[in-house]
């Protein structure tokens, strides 16, 4: 005899009860780590998040949140069950300090670095009054200090540009030989009267994960170091590898002291404060790496040169 077996269908699924969607929700807020406020039509809090409660000492339920919630804060609001209310995401107070500091550091900064070449530039007008004076070299000369100060402008925008997400830096990879050796074609004349010789070697084919644009910039500025810095009858090369880019002369090289600021906004080494470059061009080359997932390291002692190693790890 043959017993017979019925399956049992599945039960029907139920939404949960209003009240427990409450509580859930609830749950979400409180136990968040994002400092969160959740008020109703009125501007009285609904619940918070346990960092909310622990930053902001008058948050009471029922109550209109102190002043600080809604400064520096992004409001979302939505409607639920007929209801409307508003979640409030508070910026981290010490995010901001930090960014404050690193802003008002920044301006400070690009104000000192301006301040040199237009106090150069006034003193050659003043001298133009002279009796004695050579108008056409102080032309030349104020016209250097011009250009001086649209190329520190063109990099703090440009590095500007990178940090703010405008300028992207990645966008798939790029045969990368080629644009190194325009870069260097370019910048032939200038290296041959910094008495620095140009190189470049490396696989053909070998790619960067990196826009054309941003490889241009990464080159250039890498030479453009080593024609101010690395002195006479040396040489500078650029090797490429598949995902990976060397810059390396054989010059005076950086001192121990100096080696771990390199990349460091304006940052001189004391035989390079003489220099005009703008102290952005090793800044931007590191940002522009980091942006894209890669790293880079210097290395160097004096009288043997300096190597920079920028490698980008495979997916």
């Amino acid at each position: 005899m043959k017993r017979l077996f019925r399956r049992t269908p599945p039960e029907p699924w139920v939404a949960a009860e209003p009240n427990v969607d409450a509580a859930r929700g609830r749950v979400l807020v409180e136990e968040s780590r994002e400092i969160v406020v959740v008020l109703d039509a009125e501007g009285r809090v609904v619940t918070a998040s346990r960092r909310a409660r622990e930053l902001f000492q008058g948050l009471a339920e029922g109550e209109a949140p102190p002043d600080a919630v809604l400064l520096d804060s992004l409001v979302v609001p939505y409607t639920v069950a007929g209801h409307t209310e508003k979640l409030i995401y508070v910026r981290d107070p010490g995010d901001l300090a930090a960014y404050e500091e690193l802003r008002a550091g920044f301006t400070a900064s690009v104000s000192h670095e301006l301040r040199t070449p237009l106090a150069r530039l006034l003193a050659l007008l003043e001298s133009a009054s002279l009796p004695d004076a050579n108008p056409e070299d102080l032309i030349d000369r104020a016209q250097a200090e011009v250009r001086q100060i649209g190329e520190l402008i063109d990099d703090v925008l440009f590095l500007s540009e990178l940090e703010s997400g405008r300028e992207l830096v990645a966008l798939g990879s790029t045969v990368a030989l080629p644009i190194l050796e325009e870069v260097v074609e370019e910048l032939a004349e200038r290296a041959a009267r910094a008495g620095l010789a140009l190189e470049v070697k490396g696989d053909r084919d070998a790619e960067l994960p990196l826009r054309q644009r941003m490889i241009r910039v990464i080159a250039g500025n890498l030479a453009e170091n080593a024609i101010r810095y690395a002195g006479p009858d040396s040489t500078f090369t650029l090797t490429l590898g598949p995902g990976e880019l060397t810059a390396s002369d054989d010059g005076v090289g950086v001192s121990e002291d100096d080696l771990p600021r390199l990349f460091e906004r304006f940052y001189r080494a004391d035989r390079a404060r003489a220099s005009r470059g703008t102290g952005l061009g090793l800044a931007i080359v590191k940002h522009i790496v980091n942006s894209a997932g890669g790293s880079i390291e210097a290395e160097s002692e004096p009288g043997h040169g300096l190597t920079i190693r920028i490698l980008f790890t495979s997916p």
